[in-house]
């Protein structure tokens, strides 16, 4: 563990005296094993960057020159998609390592309606028990609860128990959607420390990681330095009141949340992962092993300052010399492991910066598309009483207080009154998303209907759903953390890029759309897996006449 903690943290200005406290619980490498290509890999390593959009991939691909310089030397699909129109953290990941749409998953969005909750709060997140008293959507208590399907991990061990699962991430609905309900080791970072979900021992890898962390925040970080490449986009602008785009990562002394939003939660994350590879042996024993990763620090810093400034700059150049770290790590141990990178969805910049950068039609959505003003104004208008709309993540919901035969001309006035907004594309019932199918097409090529589609979840999808048009931001006032987010069904939050790379392969480009969906049974074959009933189809990873799905 030596080698990459001094990589990592290094990378991410740890003092050298901790540095030194750190590497004392450093083993020897693993000797090692001698593998061919074809040989079903030991290790499936399945990394999610939070908002890596295919847009910042295309921007920054040719200044990697570390660990993604290592992963395009693989099998390249610039254009995957995460084809449903939720283009959000939670179900983003539930796609991943589970081979099926949101709608399947049932992870329609990161927050949902549910009327029968046993809470006054109704809004549901989607890594939580809200069934716990006391507790409400922002004040969770973590669960695996509301994943309908089993991910990759849990196939690996239903076909053979000795495999080992491990999800480590940066954020909660990460480690869980792509980790699934039965791990072996399961971590993410809460906003104070890296903990579980259920109250498990504290494995020596993370406590390690834990403290290496608590030495880290308790020290300033000094501004980092900018690569030449970087230096063009160090361009400040005011948005909300602050200015933002030449920051430089600087951190007082026990500040968590510039920590959070900062290269240095990536390298944490990766960090605790390589540690528990290593004590763990993953990789080293006689069943495929596999950890998820998920890299965080790109979505907080896309949101705080918008991906098109010197920040998101910044992290690019820092996540690739972590990723060469890490994997540099995992040779010296002799690992025979396949890799996968993507991500849960795309982003779009801030407002202000686009209106600079010859999009003048770029806007912000206005405060008046409130759904629970909207409501009002209809409950007066039809004179009933109590909350008439309820609204989550564009979905909106009539009331259950709304009496039975009133809510057809609640659901009219709703769609007559949003779609009057300029700003909105459509509004769909949920009569004519559910009546859409997932066309043999394109993902590029599918209509609204067909998207929204992809995300429906019967149980928990709304009676209407708000599509704004494209370039309309969803941020109607912007403020420190939130200028610039994702969410709509337009491509620039769907498409995202996804890279494929084992040692010994043929490196290939393949420019054409594929899914994020298509992730699980490519994997699936190379460890020879059977697997049926998925959204998705298995990706060739021969460059050649051989076929890696056969």
């Amino acid at each position: 563990m030596k080698a990459l903690l001094a990589a990592l943290l290094a990378s991410i200005a740890l003092p050298a005296a901790a540095q030194e406290a750190v590497l004392e619980s450093a083993q020897p490498p693993a000797p090692a094993n001698a593998v061919t290509p074809r040989t079903p890999p030991k290790l499936i390593v399945a990394i999610s960057v939070d908002q890596f959009s295919a847009n910042l991939f295309a921007q920054y691909r040719n200044r990697f020159t570390d660990g993604f310089a290592r992963l395009l030397q693989g099998a390249v699909f610039p254009a995957g998609y995460q084809s449903h129109a939720a283009t959000e953290t939670c179900p983003g990941h539930s796609t991943i390592l589970t081979g099926m749409r949101p709608g399947r998953t049932g992870i329609i969005a990161n927050n949902w309606i549910n009327q029968d909750a046993p809470r006054e709060d109704k809004e549901v997140y989607c890594s939580e028990d809200e069934r716990i008293p006391g507790t409400d959507h922002r004040n969770y208590k973590v669960a695996d609860l509301h994943l309908k399907v089993p991910t990759l991990g849990e196939m690996m061990k239903a076909a053979n128990p000795a495999s080992r699962v491990v999800s480590v991430a940066g954020k909660d609905r990460a480690a869980i959607m792509m980790g699934g309900h039965k791990v072996d080791e399961l971590w993410f970072w809460d906003g104070k420390d890296f903990v579980s979900y259920d109250q498990r021992p504290v494995p020596p890898a993370v406590q390690r990681g834990r403290e290496a962390v608590a030495r880290l925040i308790a020290q300033p970080q000094e501004p980092l330095a900018v690569p030449a490449f970087c230096r063009p986009l160090m361009q400040p602008i005011t948005v909300g009141g602050q200015t933002i785009g030449d920051g430089r990562f600087a951190r007082a002394a026990g500040d968590l949340r510039a920590f959070r939003g900062s290269p240095a939660l990536d390298g944490a994350v990766f960090a605790i992962a390589a540690g528990l590879i290593q004590d763990m042996k993953l990789g080293q024993g006689d069943a495929p092993d596999i950890i998820s990763i998920g890299a965080s620090a790109t979505d907080y810093v896309g949101h705080g300052y918008g991906p098109g400034g010197g920040e998101m700059c910044l992290q690019m150049a820092e996540l690739d010399k972590t990723l060469g770290g890490f994997f540099a790590a995992l040779d010296s141990w002799g690992i025979d492991y396949q890799v996968v990178l993507t991500a849960d969805h795309g982003g779009h910049d801030a407002t202000e910066r686009q209106q600079q950068r010859g999009m003048p039609g770029e806007t912000r959505v206005t405060p008046a598309l409130s759904v629970r003003d909207i409501g009002a104004e209809i409950g007066k208008q039809l004179r009933i009483a109590g909350p008439v709309l309820l609204g989550s993540e564009g979905d909106v919901y009539v009331s259950n207080t709304v009496p039975a035969n009133r809510r057809k001309a609640v659901l009219a006035e709703a769609v007559k009154r949003i779609s009057a907004f300029p700003q909105v594309a459509t509004v769909l019932t949920r009569e004519q998303i559910a009546a859409a199918t997932i066309p043999d097409l394109p993902p590029e090529a599918w209509t609204l209907e067909q998207r929204a589609h992809a995300s429906y979840d019967p149980e928990r999808s709304g009676d209407l759903l708000i599509m704004l048009k494209p370039r309309v931001s969803g941020i109607a006032k912007p403020g420190p953390g939130y200028v610039a987010t994702h969410g709509s069904p337009w491509d620039y939050d769907r498409r995202v890029p996804i890279l494929f790379w084992r040692k010994g392969m043929a490196g290939f480009e393949q420019p054409q759309s594929i899914e994020t969906v298509d992730i699980v049974p490519t994997l699936a074959a190379t460890i020879n897996l059977p697997v049926k009933g998925l959204d998705g189809r298995c990706l060739d990873l021969d460059s050649g006449a051989g076929d890696t799905c056969r």
